[in-house]
């Protein structure tokens, strides 16, 4: 998976450690729950094996799982190339 920006990224994540950075988008449920979303796309060799029923697997650093959600986004929309 390659990391993707998010649409209405409100921070990136983990560049001051040295690592690639992750937009983050955070969002509140309607009870006032804080959430980060960030935007994942698969590589063409991913997209074969989940065609083919591969699954997408969730990985937690650590001993502790906090709560999760995997969804699928909106697809990207198409770009206006007569600029």
């Amino acid at each position: 998976m390659q990391i993707g920006m998010i649409e209405g990224a409100t921070r990136v994540i983990g560049k001051s450690q040295g690592y690639i950075g992750l937009p983050l988008k955070d969002t509140l449920y309607a009870d006032g729950t804080p959430a980060m979303e960030s935007a994942w796309f698969p590589t063409p060799k991913e997209i074969e094996a989940l065609a083919a029923g591969a699954p997408v697997i969730l990985e937690v650093l650590g001993h502790g799982h906090p709560p999760v959600k995997l969804s699928v986004g909106n697809p990207p929309k198409e770009q206006d190339d007569d600029r």
